[in-house]
Formats: C-alpha cells, sequence, structure tokens
C-alpha cells in the first residue's frame, strides 16, 4: 500500500503541463473501471472566470438542502486533496493513497498502448469519478480544467451545463478570440441538457447559442431569463436579489465580496431552480443560509487585518478587472500596496496596466513554479511608477509591511500557484 507522499509524488511526476487533447485515453480507463462516470448525477461548469466560485456557492446550496454533494475543482491553494472534496471536506490522505493504488496500473497499462500514458490531470480526473462513484453522493460538480471539448472531466453525462463567462485565458491552447474560447467551452454542451450561462457578450452568445441548438439542448441565460439585482457592498459582503419568472428572492447577501461575486451566486441559484423543475426536492427558504455558508480562499480574502492584507488569485484579465473594482467598492481612497508574481504564458502587461489604477507602490517578486517569471522580468514590464523587485517573495512582505501606516492595505495577486505560497506564509 503506498503511503499518501508517495501517491502525491507520483500524481506529480505524470506529464503535468502538457495537454494531450482527445479523450481516448478517459475513455479507456472509465471502460476498464467499468465506468464510474455513469454512476453519477452530475454538473458540469465551465468558464474562463468563477468556476470556483460558483461550484463552491452550488455545492453550499446543495449541501443546506441535506444533500452529500462532491466537488472536483483545480487548482488547490491549501492542499491537493482539495480538488477532490466531499460536502467540502478535502479527500483523506489514505483514501487517496489507495485511490491511486487502483489508478496506478492503468497508466502503466495505457503507456504501452497506442494512446499513451494519461496526464496528470486524466489521471486526477479519473480518481475523482471512481471515488465519487463509490460514496454514493447525490450530486456531483465538475470543474473543467481546460476548456471544454477535449477537457478529461468532458466523458460525463451530466443532469446540467453552466459555462460562467468567456474571458481570453489559456490562448495559447484555446484560439486567440472569445468565439473560437467560446466554441471550445461549448463542447460540455450535451443532447437535450439544460445549459445556464453567466455569458454576456453578443458574439459568445450566439456562439454558445448555435452549438446549445445543434444539441437541443434548452438555454438560460443571466440577464435575459433570469436576473441579478446587486443592492450594495458592505463589510458584510454583496447584497443583492435573485429574480426568474417564477421567483423573487427578496434580499440575499454573498459573504464572497465582489460585484462578479453576485453573477457567480446567480448562477448557482438558478442552477437551483432548474433542478427544481427537474423535480429535486428544493425548498427556496433555504437559500439565503446556503450562501452565507459560502467561502472560497484566495477570492479577495482578507488574510491579516493589521495591516489589512488581501489575496486574490486574479490570473488573467477579467479577473484583474474584477479585482480592480472590488477594490475600489470596498477600500476607495485608501494608499495600496501591491506584491505581485506571475506566469509567462499570462498577459502580464496588461494586468498591470488595469492594476495601476488602484495600486501605489508594487513589489515584483518570484516563487518555485515551473512557469514564474522572475521579479526583474516582471519590473521590466510594470507600468507603475514606483515599482520595486525583490527576489523572495518572503521579503517582499516583510518589506512591504514595515513601510506601510495605518490605514494602508497590502494586495497579494497574479497567480493562484503564488497565492497558494503565500497563503502558507501567513498560516505559519
Amino acid at each position: 500500500m503506498p503511503n499518501y507522499q508517495e501517491a502525491i509524488q507520483w500524481i506529480h511526476s505524470r506529464e503535468k503541463f502538457k495537454v494531450k487533447p482527445g479523450l481516448k485515453r478517459m475513455e479507456w480507463m472509465m471502460e476498464e473501471l467499468d465506468h464510474p462516470e455513469k454512476k453519477l448525477n452530475a454538473i458540469h461548469i465551465a468558464g474562463t472566470n468563477g468556476k470556483g466560485s460558483t461550484v463552491t456557492f452550488l455545492s453550499n446550496l446543495l449541501q443546506t438542502q441535506g444533500y452529500d454533494v462532491g466537488t472536483f475543482t483545480s487548482p488547490y491553494i491549501k492542499r491537493f486533496n482539495e480538488r477532490i472534496s466531499v460536502n467540502g471536506e478535502a479527500i483523506p490522505d489514505a483514501e487517496l493513497a489507495a485511490l491511486t493504488e487502483a489508478i496506478k496500473p492503468l497508466a502503466e497499462k495505457l503507456k504501452d498502448t497506442s494512446l499513451g500514458e494519461p496526464t496528470e490531470f486524466e489521471i486526477i480526473t479519473a480518481m475523482a469519478m471512481l471515488y465519487f462513484s463509490q460514496k454514493k453522493l447525490d450530486f456531483v460538480l465538475f470543474e473543467t480544467g481546460l476548456g471544454g471539448r477535449y477537457d478529461s472531466t468532458n466523458i460525463i453525462q451530466p443532469l446540467l451545463t453552466v459555462i460562467t463567462n468567456i474571458g481570453l485565458d489559456h490562448i495559447n491552447i484555446l484560439g486567440n478570440t472569445r468565439e473560437q474560447i467560446a466554441y471550445e467551452k461549448a463542447g460540455i454542451i450535451k443532447a437535450n441538457t439544460p445549459l445556464i450561462t453567466g455569458a454576456k457578450e453578443e458574439s459568445v452568445l450566439s456562439v454558445l447559442k448555435e452549438q446549445a441548438s445543434v444539441k437541443e439542448a434548452p438555454v438560460s441565460i443571466l440577464g435575459k431569463d433570469f436576473q441579478v439585482e446587486h443592492i450594495k457592498s458592505s463589510l458584510e459582503g454583496e447584497s443583492f436579489e435573485f429574480i426568474n419568472s417564477s421567483f423573487h428572492s427578496g434580499d440575499l447577501l454573498s459573504p464572497m465580496k465582489g460585484r462578479h461575486q453576485v453573477d457567480n451566486a446567480a448562477l448557482a441559484l438558478q442552477t437551483m431552480e432548474q433542478l427544481k423543475q427537474m423535480g429535486a426536492d428544493i425548498n427556496r427558504t433555504r437559500y439565503s443560509r446556503g450562501l452565507l455558508r459560502t467561502y472560497w480562499p484566495a477570492r479577495f480574502e482578507t488574510i491579516c487585518t493589521n495591516p489589512v492584507t488581501i489575496i486574490d488569485g486574479a490570473h488573467n484579465e477579467e479577473g484583474t478587472r474584477a479585482l480592480v473594482d472590488t477594490m475600489k467598492r470596498h477600500f476607495s481612497g485608501k494608499r495600496v500596496h501591491l506584491i505581485y508574481s506571475a506566469l509567462e504564458d499570462k498577459p502580464v502587461e496588461t494586468m498591470l496596466e488595469i492594476l495601476k489604477e488602484i495600486v501605489d507602490v508594487a513589489y515584483m517578486t518570484t516563487f518555485e513554479f515551473p512557469r514564474a517569471m522572475t521579479g526583474s522580468e516582471l519590473t521590466e514590464l510594470s507600468p507603475i511608477a514606483d515599482t520595486i523587485t525583490v527576489s523572495d517573495y518572503v521579503q517582499a512582505i516583510r518589506q512591504a509591511m514595515s513601510t506601510m501606516k495605518t490605514g494602508e492595505v497590502l494586495l497579494v495577486t497574479g497567480s493562484l500557484y503564488f497565492i497558494s505560497e503565500i497563503r502558507k506564509y501567513f498560516e505559519y
């Protein structure tokens, strides 16, 4: 029996960042495992931003109804195990090791076929499918890794599909226009399976609607078929109302801060409404409680109060715009110190240009990761007048904090992997 460390090491030693298009390897593994994916009541969630938040809203809403819910998400913030969770609890180490034992021989066998060995993401997806099928859950929420069409999660036949929004991310893999990316994400739409989307641009919506119509999948669009009214931002979070043709919520509160989180909450609520329509036992009076228990680390999270320190995994253009908007709503007029690190395949120049609007002084740094840029590379791209290079992120935190005055705010962002490291620092 392998121990947990050995299991994690083996998983990570797979072909990590190699994207191999196609679902043939997943189909092969599912066949060998007696199709665990067919034993799940799945909901499939794709999109550029907001997948993780929508999943966590939905998971909490379902749990508040008394359902047992599995979630498959990426990347993780604290520990790898979070990626496969049941009712918000990460898979225990021993069970992860046992799953590795079950999947390992398949990976070896597959390696000797013309399909070649599975990638790390394919292995984790197969493990999640197997684990969830053993647990006899009411619902399982699958977040896509990349895109949709060729994503390894796309072997499921879900009850519903959700596409949060479409922006420019992973353009080296998915295509460099929103329409091309929309086409890839629309690959998760299945025949006669309702689609719920928060996409707003007409060009993107026309791609989604066209693909849905080919599959005869009914579509619900945020802003057309269901509405959300943002009321106000406060220390508690965002107040809003949700409205569709059969339901008007009255005041609700999302503890997740940011105007964009209200859209994510609305997508989760419309998904609940759709499930209710499909016959699931759902009590609307519990919606408020479900939202209130929602928490997702590294999404505009206050990790320290003296000085006020916010961490946010804004790792693309849309996420960065949402972050700036949230900073303005909650910290208007405050002096902001930024600590930043990002990966080389991201539109860093554009993201820093967006951040420039709210940042007074910036520290560019790096962390241990295959594609992490160096602090000096980031400084060269920074349009922020007061930019300082600090090669070690711990030093950057200390330096920033030592110069901050009462009432000033420290913001750490750039890459979710970086935020994961920063979080560990603050926990010790």
